[in-house]
Parts: structure tokens; sequence; C-alpha cells
């Protein structure tokens, strides 16, 4: 059931992000999944960091603030793609 979740949370994280971030970014449904799932993680990590001061692979919670840092990790990873795909191009 956890993983449901984090799909539903990529989902919605993902689609928030991409409206979000200026420009065009590519890809359709599954891209945008992926790219909100791995914004959870580095949106947790990153909220763990901060808090604790430890470095931990932890992902967003299905709540109010887990879609917050879910959407600004989104926009991070976003941000590192549009990087290295820049470089490749």
């Amino acid at each position: 059931m956890n993983i449901i979740a984090w799909v539903v949370l990529g989902l919605i994280a993902g689609a928030i992000a991409k409206a979000i971030y200026p420009g065009h970014q590519g890809g359709g449904i599954l891209a945008t999944m992926l790219l909100g799932i791995v914004g959870a993680f580095i949106g947790g990590s990153l909220f763990t960091f901060l808090n604790t001061g430890t470095i931990g692979l932890t992902a967003a919670g299905f709540s109010l603030p887990g879609i917050i840092t879910a959407i600004i990790g989104a926009m991070v990873a976003i941000f590192i793609w549009g990087l290295i795909t820049r470089r490749t191009a």
C-alpha cells in the first residue's frame, strides 16, 4: 500500500512542479510520476538533513507538508535533469 501512496504522491508532486517550474519540460505521465517520486526522495532527504544534520534516504509522507516537500524536491530534480540534458544536447 505504501508504494501506491508514493506513486500517487509522485504524480501529484511531479505535475505541480512541472506547472510551477519555468520553461518546457518534455515527458508524459510516466516521466511526471518518476520525477515526482524522485522529488519526494530528494525533498525528504533534504528535510531530514536540515532537521537532524544526518544524511538519510527518506521519502516525504502523504500529507500537506509532505506534498510541499515533494514538490520542492521535484523542482530540484527538474533543475538537475535540465543541467544533465543540456550538456549532452
